[in-house]
């Protein structure tokens, strides 16, 4: 009876085993893998209001992104989230502005996640490579979405290392006051 007991110990214990392991990331996450933060909205804002010609962004980073200072990286476990916005469009279909001249905010389109860490990213092309940087993205509901993550690099490759592939390195630091 001990054998036995022993025995279905041992193979529950190796099952188990199996089964913790294959929930685990195999690796570093790709570009798609990354989860979207619950709480990202109660990080401190990166900048707010970002205007573009059809669009407003909202940008966040986690406390850990808040440790970097003008001239340096960010830390490795830094994640930033980007939120877009469509604006708001008037009867005529011209986009509406508020009376400061900027977009007006309305539904949630897409939101993208960038995280870093030491050793992520080395499956990526040389050429497409943004330090370890890693992307995801997803819908205004917050559902996984596909999109070529080789055009979100293309767009953050000219921004070089000296900003750390990250747009608004500068206008972060200005606003900050560092």
């Amino acid at each position: 009876m001990k054998r036995a007991t022993i025995i279905a110990m041992t193979t529950t214990v190796c099952a188990v085993m199996v089964a913790c392991a294959m929930l685990q990331p195999m690796g570093p996450p790709k570009d798609g893998e990354l989860a979207l933060p619950e709480e990202y909205k109660y990080w401190p804002v990166f900048l707010m209001a970002v205007q573009k010609p059809d669009a407003v962004r909202d940008i966040y980073t986690n406390r850990i992104g808040t440790k970097a200072s003008l001239g340096q990286q960010f830390p490795d476990r830094t994640v930033m989230v980007m939120e877009i916005y469509n604006p708001k469009k008037k009867p005529d279909g011209t986009f509406e502005q508020g009376p400061d001249g900027k977009l007006v905010k309305d539904k949630l389109a897409k939101i993208f996640v960038m995280e870093k860490q030491a050793g992520w990213a080395q499956d990526v092309s040389e050429n497409l490579r943004t330090g370890s940087w890693v992307y995801s993205a997803f819908d205004g509901n917050g559902q996984p979405m596909q999109v070529n993550y080789s055009d979100c690099r293309a767009c953050h490759v000219p921004l070089g290392a000296a900003k750390d592939w990250i747009h608004r390195y500068d206008e972060y630091f200005q606003t900050r006051g560092r």
